[in-house]
């Protein structure tokens, strides 16, 4: 029998959120609950980040009490705090600032994202096609040659790469309760949806799941200790984005971007939105910068030259290199043998290190960790 909106909303009222007896339902923290074709239901709850380690096992036992419903065959619940001060959990009513004087924001939250990861980085762009994940894959092997502890977390959840880039197939092993052992690669933790679905699932997903999906990747996985985890976002400046600056301390971010104009815009906007979320910039990374023809040696800008640097400087952020258009990155990126990993001593692997070395030094200028940002949608 399909699992239905009121079904889940039926179980969910026998979850109470405190000692009065209030139920989840009832007490206006609950978001809309999404219910997909294939039994798997989405639901947030709306917490102050003060109140995330209070509502941890409230989450747990709403999870579970719909994991048991009959017709469930999966769940993604997740704690979040998308409102600010002046904007409530469902239900409850506004209460505006004393006069005279602004709204204080809650406390932030401190410490480190995950037990044991010290720098969290997420490798983002404004727009699909520029190369992100095969500069995000071959930037985390990188720097796993400087002899660092290194994790890759595919967050491109309707388009994850980095099985195929790794070559990596299977199930990841569950270890103790809900926890999963991440995959290996070359010697790097890795975890993507991509482990978790068919190869030609299609992840008709709302946003909401997007969120949750992202949230189960970082918190249930034992990624162990880690230098840095390296986190390749999917395009754009959407939900994954947000979630991971609401939920994460992230240490900095690396903005990738061909030099032709149409991806410069797109690019701008990513740098734009992690710093409206308080997010530093480690740097930006011109790809497909240079194709050089390997029968002539004759060098041709097919999208351009010295935008991504340009624009760097324009922003005033730092430039971390350029990354040729080259067939032995694509190549080896299609076989699941990234070029840092198989030809470590190549011209194309150099590229790749010098990169790394750079964001490792600016990422050593930050702290390694941080609060996480509080977003408000006004």
């Amino acid at each position: 029998m399909a699992i239905t909106r009121d079904d889940v909303l039926k179980t969910l009222s026998t979850v109470t959120v405190d000692a009065g007896g209030t139920t989840l339902p009832a007490s206006g923290r609950l978001s809309q609950v999404v219910v997909d074709p294939n039994g798997r239901v989405m639901f947030s709850i709306l917490i102050d980040p003060s109140e995330a380690e209070r509502f941890e096992p409230i989450r747990r036992q709403a999870e579970g009490a719909i994991l048991a419903t009959p017709g469930v065959s999966g769940v993604f619940a997740s704690l979040t705090s998308e409102r600010g001060p002046n904007h409530p959990a469902q239900g409850q009513a506004p209460q505006p600032p004393a006069p005279g004087r602004p709204a204080a924001p809650p406390p932030p939250r401190t410490g480190p994202a995950l037990p044991g990861v010290r720098h969290i980085v997420a490798v983002a762009s404004g727009k699909g096609g520029v190369g992100k994940s095969t500069t995000a894959c071959n930037l985390a092997l990188a720097l796993a040659a400087q002899g660092l502890k290194v994790g890759l977390l595919d967050a491109d959840i309707y388009g994850p790469s980095v099985p195929k880039l790794f070559g990596l197939s299977g199930k990841p092993r569950v270890i103790e309760e809900r926890m999963l052992a991440p995959m290996e690669g070359y010697g790097i933790k890795v975890m993507s949806i991509g482990f978790l679905i068919e190869a030609e699932t299609a992840m008709i997903w709302r946003g909401p799941m997007v969120q949750s999906a992202i949230t189960q990747m970082l918190r249930e996985v034992a990624w162990g200790d880690l230098d840095i985890l390296v986190v390749d976002m999917p395009p754009g400046t959407g939900d994954a984005q947000l979630t991971m600056a609401q939920a994460t301390p992230l240490s900095g971010a690396v903005i990738v971007s061909t030099p032709q104009d149409l991806a410069l815009i797109d690019a701008r906007r990513g740098v734009t939105m992690f710093r409206k979320v308080s997010v530093p910039i480690l740097g930006v990374i011109e790809n497909m910068a240079t194709f050089v023809c390997p029968n002539c040696g004759h060098a041709s800008h097919i999208f351009g030259h010295g935008g991504a640097r340009d624009e760097a400087a324009r922003l005033d952020v730092p430039f971390l290199g350029e990354i040729p258009l080259n067939m032995t990155i694509r190549e080896s990126s299609d076989a699941g043998r990234p070029v840092v990993a198989v030809d470590p001593d190549g011209p194309q692997a150099k590229v790749y290190r010098d990169i790394a070395a750079k964001l490792w030094t600016n990422l050593n200028g930050a702290p390694a960790t941080r609060a996480a940002p509080r977003i408000v949608f006004e």
